[in-house]
Order: C-alpha cells, then sequence, then structure tokens
C-alpha cells in the first residue's frame, strides 16, 4: 500500500513536469525560431516479490512477481522541424529555409547557435542579433573565401569629396549650376526670378536660408555673358549673408550651348521662359503698291502691307532679282517666268522664313527698276527668342560632401541573399558585397542543448558545428526579409495539456484510494 501511495507521487511529479513543458511551448507560440519539446516518461525501479524460474521435467516455469514504484522523466526531446516563414518587409531579418543554425559569440566568446534571425548592425558596424551578440561569417568582400566564423563587420570605401551640382534642360540648353566649396552646405535650392521695381544699379539681389538661395535680377540691368552673371549672382549671396561669403563658396553656371549667351542679356531674358518667335513686319512702299504686294505671310509675320525691297536685273543673263528685308529675303526669276505678272515666294536663307509676293511683267519691273528700287521704310525680320529661362526651373544642388569614410547610415539599401551574401547600395559606389552570413549544421541537432533566447549549444551528443556557406554541403539557403516562425502546434499542445491534466488527476487519485485503504487498515484495531 505505501508502494501504491509513490507510485501516486511520481505520477503527479512526472505529469507535473510535462505540465511545465506544455506551458513552456505555448508560452513561446510567438516566439520567432522557437523549437518545441516534448516530455518521455519511464517505469522506475521494480521489487521483485518472486524470480522467475524455467520450466522442469515436474514443474512447469514460472514467471518473476515484480511490483513497480511508479514513472519518472524520461527524456525532454526538442522538435528541430522546419516552421513557417513569416514575410517582415524588413531587409536585415532573414531566416534558413532548410538545414543549418545562424552562428553567434556571445560577450565572453562562447559560441552559440540559433533558428532566430532578427539582425541589425550596431554603431561600429558590427552585425548583430537582438541580444547584441555577434553574427559569424566573412566580412568585406573576401566572398571567395571559404566559410568562416568571424565577427562580420561592415564597412564602405572612403568617399573623395565633392561639390554639389544641380543640372537641368531648359528649351534644349542644358545648365549645370554647381558650388565651389567640398561641403554638404552646397545642398540647397537655388531659384531665379526678376523685378522691374529694382533700382538702377543695383543688378541683383539674393534672400539666403540653411536650405535655399533665391536670386532676384533686375529686369532693366544688362549682363554681358555668364561670367559677368555669376559675379552678380555670388556678390548679392555675399551681401544677404552678412558681408560674409557662404560656406559652400562660390556658384557657378555652366551652358552645354555656348551660343546661348553669346550676346548681352537682360535680367528679364535671362529669368524669362517665354521662348517664342519675335515676328517680323514687312513694309510696302505705296508707290508700287500696284506693281508689288503680299499674296501670304507665314506665321512669324505680322503684315502691314509695307515692305522695303530692290531689284537687280540681268540681261545677259535673262534674270531678275528681288530682296525684301535689309537683303534677308530674296527670290530669283528668269525672263520667261516674267512673261506676265505672277508670284513668287521670297525665302531667307538663314531660319527659313518665307512670304509670297506678287510681282509684275518683265517689262513693267524694267520700267520700276532704277526708278523705285528701293523703299525708305525698313522691314524688320522674325527672329527667335534670346532668353535663357533660368526662371522655369528650381536647381536642388545636391551631393555636396566633405568626404571621408562612409558608415552604414550612407547606405541606400541593404539587402541579404540566398547564399548569405550581404548587399549595400550607395549613391556614388553603387553595389557593395560588405560580408557573408555562413551557417553550422550538426551530425545531431536533437544533441543540442538550449541555453535560452531561442540559442542552442554543442553538445557531445550534438558532435561538432560544421561551417558551410549558405546552400551547399547540406545548409540551407538564407531567405531575406523574412524570419521562421515558432513550430508550436497549439492543437498538439492543447490534447497534450488534457491527457496530462487527467494523468495527474488519475495519480491524485491513486494517493487518495490508498489513503482509505490505510485508514481501513488501522481501523481494524478498534
Amino acid at each position: 500500500m505505501v508502494r501504491s501511495l509513490y507510485s501516486g507521487v511520481a505520477g503527479m511529479t512526472t505529469q507535473q513536469k510535462k505540465m511545465d513543458v506544455i506551458g513552456n511551448n505555448i508560452a513561446n507560440v510567438s516566439t520567432y525560431g522557437f523549437k518545441s519539446s516534448r516530455v518521455t516518461f519511464r517505469d522506475v525501479y521494480y521489487q521483485t516479490s518472486s524470480v522467475a524460474s524455467g520450466p522442469s521435467a515436474s514443474q512447469g516455469g514460472r514467471n518473476a512477481v515484480q511490483i513497480g514504484y511508479g514513472s519518472t522523466l524520461g527524456s525532454t526531446d526538442v522538435n528541430h522541424s522546419q516552421s513557417v516563414m513569416v514575410n517582415t518587409g524588413l531587409s536585415l531579418d532573414c531566416a534558413i529555409a532548410g538545414e543549418g543554425y545562424f552562428q553567434v559569440m556571445d560577450g565572453e566568446g562562447n559560441m552559440l547557435y540559433t533558428k532566430a534571425g532578427m539582425l541589425d548592425v550596431d554603431a561600429d558596424g558590427n552585425l548583430v542579433d537582438v541580444n547584441g551578440n555577434f553574427i559569424l561569417g566573412v566580412s568585406g568582400a573576401n566572398i571567395s573565401e571559404g566559410a568562416s566564423s568571424q565577427k562580420i563587420r561592415i564597412t564602405l570605401p572612403y568617399k573623395e569629396a565633392s561639390v554639389s551640382t544641380a543640372q537641368d534642360k531648359i528649351n534644349g540648353v542644358g545648365i549645370t549650376i554647381s558650388s565651389s566649396a567640398k561641403n554638404a552646405n552646397g545642398n540647397l535650392s537655388f531659384a531665379f526670378q526678376s523685378s522691374s521695381e529694382m533700382p538702377i544699379g543695383e543688378r541683383a539681389s539674393a534672400v539666403v536660408t540653411s536650405t535655399s538661395i533665391a536670386i532676384t535680377l533686375n529686369d532693366n540691368e544688362v549682363f554681358t555673358d555668364i561670367t559677368d552673371l555669376e559675379n552678380a549672382i555670388n556678390e548679392a549671396i555675399t551681401s544677404a549673408n552678412g558681408g560674409v561669403a557662404h560656406p559652400a563658396g562660390d556658384f557657378t553656371i555652366s551652358l552645354d550651348q555656348e551660343d546661348a549667351f553669346n550676346t548681352p542679356l537682360t535680367g528679364e531674358q535671362i529669368v524669362s521662359s517665354n521662348f517664342g518667335i519675335t515676328e517680323g513686319t514687312v513694309d510696302v512702299p505705296d508707290s508700287i503698291e500696284k506693281a508689288f504686294s503680299v499674296l501670304s505671310v507665314g506665321d512669324r509675320f505680322n503684315y502691314t502691307e509695307k515692305m522695303d525691297y530692290s531689284i537687280a536685273v540681268d540681261e545677259a543673263a535673262g534674270t531678275c532679282t528681288i530682296t525684301a528685308g535689309g537683303g534677308k529675303y530674296t527670290a530669283t526669276l528668269t525672263q520667261a517666268q516674267m512673261e506676265t505678272a505672277g508670284s513668287v515666294v521670297m525665302k531667307s536663307g538663314t531660319d527659313g522664313d518665307s512670304f509670297v509676293l506678287t510681282f509684275p511683267s518683265w517689262k513693267n519691273v524694267q520700267y520700276y527698276n532704277g526708278t523705285n528700287a528701293t523703299a525708305e521704310e525698313a522691314s524688320t525680320p522674325s527672329a527667335p527668342s534670346e532668353n535663357l529661362g533660368l526662371g522655369s526651373a528650381a536647381f536642388a544642388l545636391s551631393d555636396g560632401t566633405t568626404g571621408g569614410l562612409q558608415t552604414v547610415a550612407d547606405l541606400t539599401g541593404l539587402a541579404i541573399a540566398a547564399n548569405g551574401i550581404i548587399y549595400g547600395t550607395h549613391p556614388t559606389f553603387g553595389t557593395l558585397e560588405l560580408g557573408r552570413i555562413d551557417l553550422a549544421t550538426f551530425d545531431n541537432p536533437s544533441g543540442l542543448t538550449q541555453v535560452g533566447s531561442t540559442y542552442f549549444s554543442a553538445t557531445p551528443n550534438s558532435g561538432e558545428a560544421k561551417v558551410c556557406v549558405p546552400g551547399s554541403d547540406g545548409a540551407g539557403d538564407i531567405m531575406g526579409g523574412t524570419l521562421e516562425n515558432s513550430n508550436v502546434d497549439l492543437s498538439q499542445e492543447f490534447s497534450d495539456m488534457i491527457i496530462t491534466q487527467r494523468g495527474f488527476q488519475a495519480s491524485s487519485r491513486l494517493i487518495t484510494v490508498s489513503d482509505t485503504m490505510l485508514e481501513e487498515l488501522v481501523n481494524l484495531k478498534r
């Protein structure tokens, strides 16, 4: 009867331990990289009342008579099966699709292993996990190097200092504005406008802030060339900055077409974005109105019914050349073409302008030639706008830097490839190989021991760690932006919890019944 009491106590103890394991599993249902455990029981010491005997000629064999003392904890086995992957969108989160563990080194130099890939880069550029322990592999661009267990440190090359610049294309002209000092103070916006209310002698004014410069040019002032414009702008910036040169130095303006500013321009022309054609005029003297007249004009002309002209008759060649607009427009006719009056296209040899002019016969031209060969009024040819159009765009100067060693903060992106290579994107250097995460595999992963924080440590039964490049030698690939969820199966855990509860309840009833029987035994004395 005492034995049954001990068996009940042993049963309750083992069921409680199993419940502890179930509770730990359920508590870690949302722990990334967690591996659930299971409990197994085994029976314990048996008291043998009668040993087994073999059969003889006179008597058959008998089995041994043994009475057990309950159960005890046999093992707690870790389930290393892979769980579902969760996409986090964080570039430094990673999971292992297959065999292998991340290598981790704590502050005391102990080697640990984990499936939880929540990684980050510390202030010194070390690749670490959420507990601040070092992730191991290969540093730098030594990707051809074999699998390793080095601390991974993210380092970037030295960046040469550069000036800040902004580029734009306005009316087909490429315009570049640059600072002269190589520092980040040049990373600002640059805007132009003009004003007709500025006094004569004030060519330009400026409004300067830490992030912008606004330039106003005098509509009525003339700037001889691009250098003259630069000087006026820099003087205005220095004046607006309290007489002190701007930290970004002087600013320069360059054009990819030399003829875009090869004649003096006013402040209005430099800023204006009106790139249309200035229409010409055609004058026709009244004295020969009946002999010559404009039949039609192109879109570039404003016909005023007046035109200056001249006529040159070559009797020997039998040709007549008519010119207009100060010699800009010409047409040559033969004597045969001018037997009767007609019309001719007057063409410009410079920009393709044209208009249609009616002419008299050859005889009438001979009559008018020499008497009205030149008109007093002069026509005005059409001409393209000389406007530069700086006011049509805001120039955002960027990339100004003092140079120096770059850090992770200078990267525009980080990514981890399936083979563990860490890539970084830099605005100057492009895509860089910054290191590689290597994995560890074991002959017997079940032999690993859990040490908390989702870490495992190697044991004699797990075997030595075999360091592998992801995707080779039996190791799985790395999935960037992903974490492995806990492999706890809640349905299984709740089922085990019910069975464990009933097992504990039954063991407690065993103690109760044994106690009642002992009570009956004691009561025999009465």
